[in-house]
């Protein structure tokens, strides 16, 4: 009822009637606009003008937008098979910076390329946009949070794949592994997520017991860790005999 078939057809978002007409009865509308084009638009045939020219005389409303709605938004959008194009756009329009200061979707189309095979993730997106205080901005929940902190914290690491595996579990290695690509312009290991599961199957072969002969307390902590350390920087080649030894 809405001749809507022929922009269905052509991937084309738009908005119905006065983009900014319908922008000001929902300020969210804004941020759809680009999770709808994300799923489903025609990425070559590039983003309404009219609605960017819209959203971009609106930013202000915005901010009258509770935390919930903008995080349930961006995360929906963050899921699409490549988001980077509408990532781009809300740069270019000034919604990124409004929703989220400090955010730069630039390293976002080579991580896309990066996560080849992987599952679409949010949270791993979401680490490669960055920004201040996402957690509380986006509402995030607490499982999201805890995620986003381990890969933050995480990507300046010179550790090796197999390494963070073995500390932080596979998948997070391999999310480590792309946003370092991204970011850092490091180069993606061919058998990075190979070196994931090993060092994630990976089990320390000395116990406490091992050593409670000789050592006590903290003297027997220390000594644990250094030696798992050694164990981990020999790509978990050394022995229980040669450890103890």
């Amino acid at each position: 009822p809405l001749g809507g078939l022929d922009d269905l057809r052509a991937g084309r978002v738009r908005f119905i009637d006065d983009a900014q007409a319908r922008i000001k009865e929902d300020y969210l509308r804004s941020l759809r606009f680009f999770r709808f084009h994300a799923w489903y638009g025609d990425a070559t045939g590039g983003l309404d003008a009219d609605a960017l020219a819209a959203i971009s005389a609106n930013l202000d409303g915005l901010d009258r937008l509770s935390g919930e709605r903008v995080g349930s938004e961006i995360t929906r959008l963050l899921a699409a098979p490549d988001p980077a194009p509408a990532l781009a756009a809300m740069g270019h329009a000034g919604v990124l910076a409004r929703i989220l200061p400090g955010a730069n979707s630039r390293a976002l189309a080579v991580l896309i390329h990066a996560e080849d095979g992987e599952a679409a993730d949010p949270m791993r997106r979401l680490a490669a946009l960055g920004g201040q205080d996402l957690a509380r901005r986006l509402r995030l929940s607490r499982k999201q949070d805890r995620s986003l902190a381990v890969l933050r914290d995480n990507i300046t690491s010179t550790a090796s794949v197999a390494a963070m595996a073995y500390r932080i579990g596979a998948q997070a290695a391999r999310d480590i592994t792309m946003l370092q690509a991204a970011l850092l312009d490091r180069e993606l290991p061919r058998d990075f997520r190979q070196q994931a599961d090993m060092g994630a199957a990976q089990v320390f072969p000395v116990k406490a017991a091992d050593l409670m002969e000789k050592f006590e307390g903290e003297a027997l902590g220390q000594l644990l860790k250094e030696l798992e350390t050694r164990w981990i920087h020999s790509d978990f080649e050394l022995t229980r005999s040669q450890l103890l030894t």
